[in-house]
């Protein structure tokens, strides 16, 4: 892996305006269904790696490698064969979006220019965090950490909202699954070999999927997702 430097941590800092604090990964639902505390979380957020973690890495991964309009184009219509649902491929496309956004303002290198145009400006959230992390001159590597760091570090902070947990119980829980964290990020990094685009994995989360339809409908929600 590289040394990281000051742009990994800029890019891991939830403060950056791209809308995340908007989104809770499905948990929001998952509260009214089976979360209640700081056990059920830690499963719901096992699971929530092992399936859109592993996946969001590998594409982001992908994307860092990607330089074309015609290759971003085709990582982008692999993303979103992967994502059955029309509601989390619009969200993900919102929240890549205002990535994007963020890219062209700090990094604006031809390969954002690229993804930019191959997607309409609104390229699946891991697909933007690719292009970005590769614009600021880090690798592959370090593109599937963030994204699966993102994958459960985003619900985890919702859950303050949704749950009114311990923040500091919830500190310490983050940093048990760290190590669990770096394994999915390695795994998905060896799924995404270059020029290998079909051949990326492909985790099954069903709840997750039906979750974020029936969510969308919902009268009253704190969050996007």
């Amino acid at each position: 892996m590289k040394t990281l430097n000051a742009a990994f941590l800029l890019l891991a800092d939830a403060r950056m305006p791209t809308g995340g604090h908007a989104f809770s990964g499905g948990l929001e639902h998952a509260c009214q269904k089976s979360v209640r505390d700081l056990a059920s979380l830690r499963r719901f957020l096992e699971g929530r790696l092992e399936t859109t973690g592993l996946l969001d890495a590998a594409l982001a991964a992908a994307a860092a490698r990607l330089e074309e309009a015609a290759d971003f184009a085709a990582l982008q219509d692999e993303a979103e064969a992967r994502c059955p649902s029309p509601v989390l491929r619009e969200l993900a496309a919102a929240q890549g979006g205002r990535l994007l956004r963020l890219a062209r303002a700090t990094t604006p290198t031809p390969a954002i220019t690229h993804l930019a145009a191959a997607t309409d400006g609104r390229p699946a959230y891991p697909l933007a965090l690719g292009a970005m992390v590769a614009a600021a001159g880090l690798g592959p590597d370090q593109a599937a950490l963030l994204a699966a760091s993102a994958a459960v570090t985003g619900p985890a902070f919702a859950a303050l909202r949704l749950l009114g947990l311990d923040p500091f119980g919830l500190a310490g829980m983050l940093g048990e699954l760290a190590p669990a964290v770096d394994e999915t990020a390695a795994r998905a990094l060896a799924g995404a070999p270059p020029g290998a685009l079909a051949a990326l994995p492909a985790p099954s989360a069903p709840l997750l999927e039906f979750a974020a339809e029936e969510h969308a409908h919902w009268e009253v929600r704190l969050f996007a997702s």
